[in-house]
């Protein structure tokens, strides 16, 4: 069994010589401070999942020299295709779009119809003989190959029959081959050498063993490695290698029931039996020293899909996500790759805007095809004026301006200015989802009203999905024409509204995705804000948008025909827990560890006879114990958190023992006065909600109660239940 990369162990982090900062990359829309916007660095050497708190989907990622750049899905969103670029693999900057608008037909432009759901799909991200390519289906229209000599653009595209979340690999003998298909078997098409169509007398091959969708294809060490994954939220990802193009292959999983702990429902209301969201679709890379990485993605509710930074371990020739002893499971919180680059903690996006630039911020994307008429940044300097256009509904706004909310809270606020709106207009400050809310000025012949509105449950525009993931690619060709729009129905009415506000108001959401709530208030100061409305449920819905909440300007005409203009000055969007309870380790501290599972409280039974009490049966060091039983024993419950580096703590008993691992069992060893080592030493993750769990740097595994069984610890967990209720999670209290 051949290991070809294992991650360094604990000496050789330790030791590891900090090297200089190279080269910013692309910028985005400025810098922000760590401390206000959520960033993977936790400063100390170390990252936690995941890597951008808002959604990325289907990510590719490649390396180019000592840079890495990533793609994802934007679907109806435009621009399309968000690149991003990093020197570390966890500080990531936007680097670009491939094109800044994807228009095939009406539906494109949200004119007798959507694309809701569609658009842009799983793009393949590639470099080869100096060119940057990025391949991506357009569910309904055919495989687009965009083409740029640098990553910032500009970029060509031209056209293909489609294929479904296909991936390309550039083999050193000239040939391209286009992986796709989400069902056995899967065709292994080539490519002509100038990428603008397929060759048709190539050998009919495939991979006919059962994988799954979202492929990535490499040549690695003369061998041949796809990657896929099963669709839906709870599925795993699958790895054949084979030793030549036309196999044959052999299939293992790559990741297991990884959820990282992201439940399957919203996080406030889980049940102990939640298998979570896994782990389940992306792409790997390695770095100039060696160390295999993949970034995959898993869902987070209505924030929706989000990506993950985890380690490979070669295992008998295979690409295993995890570390030795605990293969095909992946740590929340690791050390960062050994990318030659000691980057400090920045934040990848910084969503504020003030318009004062004359372009927008990159993290604005239109929903759908814009009427660039219709917007503007010049008209009035230092405002987004938007010009209202007809539309039913939010829905099918056109010009809406969106960003991706950041989680796992976040609060919006936008100054709108009304004056120049007409009768009909309806201009505001709401999320795009199904179904959609929104806070806003509505303008009739009679009068004018601050509303608060939730909207129904939206029709998809078309496109197939199975499972839990998307479905088959419609045959190439050119789009088909739109189908007419159903008739709207009945306008419901606001759930709340202010009579004659001012004109100048200040609009604010706020988005709480552990609730999968969103509240909205209002200002006539931009000091004091009043709600207006109740709570209204957020949701991810793939069978409509397939995209969590989008924050969205907006502004249209109920009447049929277009309208005035409404003003949006000064949006900002503050992450009140960017850096909050999760990202601190007590290090110094004494402190008690109490099981989220049962409340019971780790204790050093060291020294004590097993009739010290009735919910101590069994004689181990260090157990877990009802709090009824250790209150007796208020010294044995207490620890000192010892720092060493890296997120690395050691856990000192009040009578100076270390809690130790040997294989599966957890004790307590002597140093002396030695430092503690491997067996000593635990990685502090932190997961989302407060909850904390050690790893053993030893096996790599987690140490663990049995929840209602007052009994011996050991570390033997494999990784976080989605419920926090497994024995291996734990929450901290610091005490005198």
């Amino acid at each position: 069994m051949k290991k070809l990369f294992l991650p360094l162990g604990l000496l050789g982090l330790l030791l590891l010589a900090p090297c200089a900062a190279i080269s910013s990359s692309p910028s985005s829309a400025g810098s922000g401070s760590p401390a206000k916007h959520w960033t993977a660095d936790n400063g100390n050497g170390t990252y936690s999942n995941p890597l951008f708190y808002e959604e990325f989907e289907d990510p590719d990622v490649i390396r180019v020299g000592d840079d890495y750049y990533l793609a994802g899905t934007t679907m109806h969103m435009m621009p399309s295709v968000q690149l991003m670029h990093s020197k570390d693999l966890v500080n990531w900057e936007l680097a670009g779009y491939c094109g800044d608008k994807l228009d095939l037909g009406p539906a494109y432009r949200l004119e007798g119809g959507n694309i809701y759901g569609k658009g842009i799909w799983a793009p393949c991200l590639r470099y080869h003989d100096g060119m940057f390519y990025v391949f991506t289906n357009v569910n309904g229209a055919g495989l687009m190959v965009y083409r740029s000599k640098s990553i910032t653009g500009p970029w060509e595209r031209n056209q293909l029959p489609g294929r479904h979340d296909l991936s390309v690999l550039f083999d050193d003998d000239g040939k391209v081959y286009v992986i796709s298909g989400a069902g056995a078997p899967y065709p292994i098409d080539e490519l002509n050498p100038d990428l603008r169509s397929f060759k048709t007398d190539a050998p009919k091959r495939t991979l006919p063993e059962r994988m799954g969708e979202g492929h990535h294809l490499y040549k690695i060490n003369g061998k041949y490695v796809d990657i896929s994954c099963q669709p839906g939220g709870p599925v795993d990802q699958f790895v054949a290698v084979a030793d030549s193009i036309d196999g044959p292959w052999k299939v293992t999983k790559m990741v297991t029931s990884e959820s990282l702990g992201v439940p399957s429902g919203t996080p406030a209301r889980t049940q102990a039996n939640d298998r979570g969201l896994w782990l389940h679709q992306g792409g790997m890379v390695s770095t100039p020293s060696g160390e295999w990485w993949a970034i995959i993605m898993s869902d987070h509710g209505s924030a929706g899909r989000m990506v993950s930074l985890v380690p490979i371990t070669w295992d008998d020739g295979f690409p295993l996500v995890g570390l030795p002893g605990n293969l095909r499971r992946a740590p929340n919180t690791w050390v960062k790759p050994n990318t030659g680059v000691n980057q400090p903690p920045k934040p990848a996006f910084v969503h504020d805007d003030s318009f004062n630039s004359g372009k927008l911020n990159p993290e604005w994307q239109w929903n759908h095809v814009p009427d660039d008429t219709k917007w503007s940044l010049t008209e009035k300097p230092g405002v987004l004026r938007l010009h209202s256009l007809p539309a039913s509904d939010l829905y099918a706004a056109r010009n809406s301006l969106a960003q991706r909310p950041p989680g796992p809270e976040s609060t919006m606020t936008v100054e709108l200015d009304s004056t120049g709106m007409a009768v009909g207009d309806i201009a505001g400050l709401g999320f795009i989802a199904s179904p959609y809310g929104w806070i806003g000025v509505a303008k009739t012949a009679d009068s004018t009203s601050l509303q608060m509105f939730q909207g129904a449950v939206a029709a998809r525009g078309g496109g197939g999905r199975r499972g839990g993931g998307r479905g088959a690619a419609a045959p190439a060709g050119p789009a088909a024409p739109a189908a007419p729009a159903p008739a709207p129905p009945a306008a419901p009415a606001p759930m709340a509204s202010v009579a004659n506000p001012p004109a100048h108001v200040w609009l604010r959401m706020h988005c709480d995705f552990e609730t999968d709530l969103a509240d909205f208030s209002w200002s006539a100061d931009g000091k004091v804000f009043t709600p207006l409305g109740g709570t209204v449920q957020t949701t991810f819905k793939a069978s409509t948008t397939f995209q969590g909440v989008r924050p969205a300007l907006f502004s249209f005409n109920t009447s049929g025909q277009p309208g005035g203009y409404a003003d949006f000055d000064n949006y900002t969007v503050e992450e009140p827990r960017a850096r909050g309870i999760e990202r601190e380790i007590p290090v110094g501290k004494t402190i008690i560890l109490t099981s989220s599972a049962d409340g019971s409280v780790l204790f050093d039974f060291t020294g004590l006879s097993s009739n010290t009490s009735s919910d101590l049966n069994r004689l181990s060091p260090l157990i877990n114990a009802r709090a009824a039983a250790a209150d007796a024993n208020a010294a044995k419950v207490k620890f000192q958190v010892v720092d060493l580096g890296l997120g690395r703590v050691a856990l000192k008993s009040s009578f100076g023992l270390f809690v130790s691992v040997n294989g599966d069992e957890v004790g307590f060893k002597d140093r002396g006065n030695a430092q503690p080592g491997l067996a000593e030493s635990f990685q502090w993750v932190n997961l989302m909600r407060g909850d904390t769990m050690l790893m053993s740097l030893a096996n790599h595994r987690y140490l663990t109660t049995q929840p209602n069984t007052p009994g011996p610890v050991t570390a033997t967990a494999l990784g976080a239940s989605a419920a926090r209720k497994s024995g291996a999670e734990f929450k901290w209290k610091a005490v005198d």
